[in-house]
């Protein structure tokens, strides 16, 4: 049995990642496969932090006769265990190990009003306040305690009838 270490295909459609395997030569290449070695993922924007692979059972396959094709050869030769790239690679996986920084937001440019139910205190308030301006009258509300009094004109003269003298009365008749 003749063992060879290249890439099985995995992923979907248009968004594809491989794994780096030793598998037979004779088994297809998204087929069985002996042992997972490391993964590429064209993807990544990072071109360093695309491939990686296990250092001791990349060793172990090559020391017992597995060959590479070709594209897992260049591979191997950058990110290896003694590859020319290997601490760029680090580098880069650290890189992508850390937390994301995202700024603050700014203001927004238009905030949409949200119109709220008026409470039932609002709401007999504005209707006292309207019916007054419409009858002639005069309202007095008190929001602490959520009341409205509502004193009318008629009701002002009668109060004001018992301390007014009456000879004042009889001038206005």
């Amino acid at each position: 049995m003749s063992v060879v270490i290249r890439m099985k295909r995995m992923g979907r459609k248009n968004r594809a990642f491989y794994r780096i395997c030793a598998t037979d030569k004779r088994s297809p290449r998204d087929g069985r496969v002996i042992e997972e070695i490391g993964t590429y993922d064209p993807l990544i924007p990072d071109t360093d932090a695309r491939c990686s692979l296990n250092g001791d059972r990349l060793k172990h396959w090559l020391s017992v006769g597995a060959l590479p094709s070709d594209a897992v050869r260049v591979l191997i030769k950058k990110y290896g265990p003694a590859g020319t790239h290997l601490a760029a690679m680090e580098q880069a996986r650290a890189k992508l190990s850390m937390p994301r920084i995202v700024p603050a937001a700014e203001a927004p440019v238009f905030v949409p009003v949200v119109k709220s139910e008026p409470t039932a205190t609002e709401t007999a308030v504005s209707e006292a306040t309207a019916i007054a301006e419409e009858t002639g009258t005069v309202a007095v509300a008190d929001a602490d305690v959520g009341e409205t009094i509502v004193e009318t004109v008629a009701e002002a003269a009668v109060l004001a009838s018992t301390e007014i003298p009456a000879s004042e009365e009889s001038a206005g008749s």
